[in-house]
């Protein structure tokens, strides 16, 4: 039902409800993902840009940045459509965690899970308290933590 209401064009804040569960499409991460996020960010270390270097670490080879992991669950998040063209700003990211490595190669999704809601005091929006988990094609969650969301009500994007 969430898949089907987002189609239809952005949520609001009085849409979502404590348990409700979103979880986007997949995105395979490649080289130039690494290579780019590397060069934009300055974040040249060997374990992400090196393979022969990163052959002789714990995971054998590459791992892709944490960092890159995180701002690609926005992105996918994005693909939903339930948050575009209502959310007014992220508001921070709290707890996050990094589980498990993430490989060149590796096939992400991202599980969101509505665990809070709360009307702001101007009653114009309110905060979406959201659990993410990224997941690989193997299901196991690769990063974790909480991303909440400032929202407008139905009333404020009139």
């Amino acid at each position: 039902m969430a898949a089907m209401m987002a189609a239809m064009g952005p949520l609001y804040f009085e849409d979502f409800s404590v348990g409700q569960t979103f979880t986007t499409a997949g995105r395979t991460i490649s080289e130039a993902d690494v290579m780019s996020f590397a060069a934009w960010t300055g974040d040249n270390n060997q374990v992400h840009t090196d393979a022969e270097f990163a052959k002789h670490t714990r995971y054998g080879q590459r791992i892709v940045h944490g960092m890159l992991g995180a701002s690609l669950c926005l992105g996918l998040i994005a693909r939903i459509g339930a948050f575009e063209g209502s959310s007014v700003a992220l508001l921070g990211i709290d707890g996050w965690r990094f589980t498990n490595p993430v490989f060149i190669g590796d096939t992400l999704t991202c599980l969101v899970e509505i665990v809070g809601t709360r009307l702001t005091s101007k009653g114009n929006t309110g905060v979406v308290q959201r659990e993410l988990k990224l997941i690989n094609q193997r299901e196991d969650v690769v990063q974790q933590g909480r991303m909440d969301i400032l929202m407008l009500t139905r009333a404020a994007a009139i």
